[in-house]
């Protein structure tokens, strides 16, 4: 091998093969040169572990070894934009693709005008323009913008990581009226900043970004409320799908939090933070919580004037259903009525009976992993004021134990049922459907870091998730974050496709809840180690936690949903 060259091998999908490769030569030169893949399929690669970006130049770096003429060979492993990683690069990718098209459209001066990227509703995200003047996003405008986001993907533009000052960026962002990057930088405690720029366009972002527009073929535009949609592609697929799944309630549940936020002047974390070196912290808790219990008494009242008998609550991991049931059942003794809380968990089918999925392993999560004919035929006895008898599932032995407990409904009483196939109507199939009262619950983050980066629901929910099965399992950040694609998948299948079905959502998003939960989940993630695949992961959401001021917990109330995470609640969890 050459001076100066490095034994190198690589991994793109099925393909493996060995290289002697120039020092200095980027990784997409790599991808063009020595691979005989499609480069837009790509858009990042992990070097030995280290997740780099394609414009990444390879380096020498000297690996210590007990035989100083051992012969070191860089790891490269290519990562597609079906990828978790590679598809939230696609999203990056695409707004600021779109953030690009839209300047060159309106041809206004951006102190002008703003454009929010808000939050994720079916398969796309809402956005919308915020401006003092005469910009207005209407269908013809949109048209345009789309015809100019696909001239920028067609000339193939290669995107630019710049490394500015901090102090410079926010100057800049102060003079596009991008308030929010303003102040988020005004708390980075770096001195330089990473800037994309597309084309002269310059912004900032969470996360890696995709190397050219070239591989942002799958988008649309769609005007909807007073905003728009900028709708993405299926990610195992990268097709579109064939039509836009409106979800209208989660959409009012997101816009009446967003809203709140925005009357106490909080849209982005640079606000938030300056709440809290203002000495309003407590303040803020003291007020969330009281909107939370509020939003709580409403729904107890609702499924009082409903007179429904039995309260079905579902929603993703981590989403705080278990606190949340306590807070409804204590709101409902204050009307008068008296809960059973029941866990559908009980209604397992026997071990032996339970499905396999495809790598023959039981599938739990599985709709047909339920008793479904006994939990209906129970139901239903208690509707109809029969005594009946209560399962207990006995998770060791694998089924369910009779113990000669019996529950028999007296007028004034109301079943209060959790479980993640609650809203499935499979559920519930013989029953009447006025006996039923369906609540999702999810914690559908209203704030975001800035007006281009979202805080994503899922983010919020793992890091609860860390902390919670660090304190009550004993379990590692490496083990958690290694299960959550696969809750993940459970979710989309199982919970997902039925939210819209649910009389009410319950958002349990608490606006101050990551300052909170900071202090938890670093030393957590801290602990993950560098040779773990979940290292990546684990530096990921400590780099998005440090945008956030920790704040002291001993003012959050017992009764708070974030409790049922951090500890120190008031209820049995």
């Amino acid at each position: 091998m050459d001076k100066g060259e490095l034994k190198v091998k690589i991994t793109v999908g099925d393909e493996i093969k060995e290289a002697s490769i120039p020092e200095q030569t980027s990784l997409l030169d790599i991808l063009r040169n020595y691979t005989s893949s499609d480069e837009m399929h790509y858009v990042a690669a992990f070097v030995d572990d280290r997740l780099r970006e394609l414009s990444w130049k390879l380096r020498d770096r000297k690996k210590i070894t007990s035989d100083p003429s051992e012969e070191r060979t860089v790891n490269i492993e290519f990562l597609t934009l079906t990828s978790p990683i590679g598809f939230d690069m696609y999203k990056r990718g695409l707004f600021l693709l779109m953030l690009k098209a839209a300047k060159d459209v309106l041809n206004k001066p951006e102190g002008d005008y703003s454009i929010e990227i808000m939050y994720s509703i079916g398969n796309g995200f809402f956005c919308k323009l915020n401006n003092e003047g005469d910009v207005e996003i209407n269908e013809e405008i949109l048209a345009k913008i789309k015809e100019r986001m696909l001239e920028l993907v067609e000339a193939n533009i290669v995107i630019e990581k710049k490394v500015c000052s901090t102090t410079e960026m926010r100057e800049v962002f102060n003079r596009r009226a991008l308030y929010g990057k303003a102040k988020l930088l005004k708390y980075r405690r770096a001195s330089q900043t990473n800037v994309y720029s597309l084309d002269g366009y310059e912004d900032y972002y969470y996360g890696y970004m995709v190397p050219t527009t070239g591989c942002l073929t799958k988008f649309d535009l769609l005007k909807y409320d007073d905003g728009f949609v900028l709708e993405i592609p299926l990610r195992f697929t990268l097709k579109m799908p064939e039509k836009f799944y409106e979800l209208k309630k989660l959409y009012t549940v997101l816009k009446n939090s967003e809203d709140w936020g925005r009357k106490l002047n909080i849209n982005c974390v640079g606000e938030l933070n300056d709440l809290y070196v203002k000495g309003y912290g407590n303040h803020l808790i003291l007020a969330q919580e009281a909107i939370m219990e509020k939003q709580i008494a409403e729904i107890a009242q609702q499924i009082v004037d409903g007179n429904q008998k039995i309260i079905l609550i579902a929603g993703p991991s981590s989403s705080g259903k278990t606190t949340f049931s306590n807070r409804l059942s204590v709101q409902l003794g204050a009307n008068g009525l008296i809960p059973y809380p029941i866990a559908m968990d009980n209604f397992f089918k026997e071990r032996v009976d339970t499905p396999k999925d495809e790598n023959g392993k039981y599938d739990f999560e599985s709709i047909g992993a339920m008793d479904l004919d006994l939990f209906n035929e129970t139901m239903k006895g208690l509707i109809e004021g029969r005594r009946m008898e209560m399962p207990e599932f006995d998770f060791t032995q694998g089924k369910k134990i009779f113990n000669g407990k019996t529950i028999q409904l007296k007028s004034s009483d109301v079943l209060v049922v959790e479980g993640i196939h609650a809203l499935n109507p499979l559920s519930t199939e013989a029953l009447p459907k006025d006996s039923n009262f369906k609540i999702y619950a999810s914690a559908l983050t209203q704030l975001n870091i800035d007006e281009h980066n979202r805080i994503s629901t899922t983010d919020t929910r793992l890091l609860r998730r860390i902390v919670r099965d660090a304190r009550t399992r004993g379990n590692t950040a490496e083990r958690t974050i290694s299960m959550w694609q696969s809750v993940r998948r459970g979710e989309e299948k199982n919970i997902f496709p039925f939210q819209e079905q649910a009389d009410v959502m319950f958002n349990s998003a608490l606006i101050y809840e990551l300052s909170a939960i900071k202090q938890f989940a670093e030393p957590l993630l801290f602990g993950v180690s560098e040779d773990s695949e979940e290292f990546y992961e684990a530096k990921r959401l400590l780099k998005f936690l440090d945008y956030f001021i920790g704040i002291d917990v001993q003012s959050v109330p017992q009764n708070s949903l974030i409790r049922e995470f951090i500890g120190g609640g008031c209820f049995k969890i």
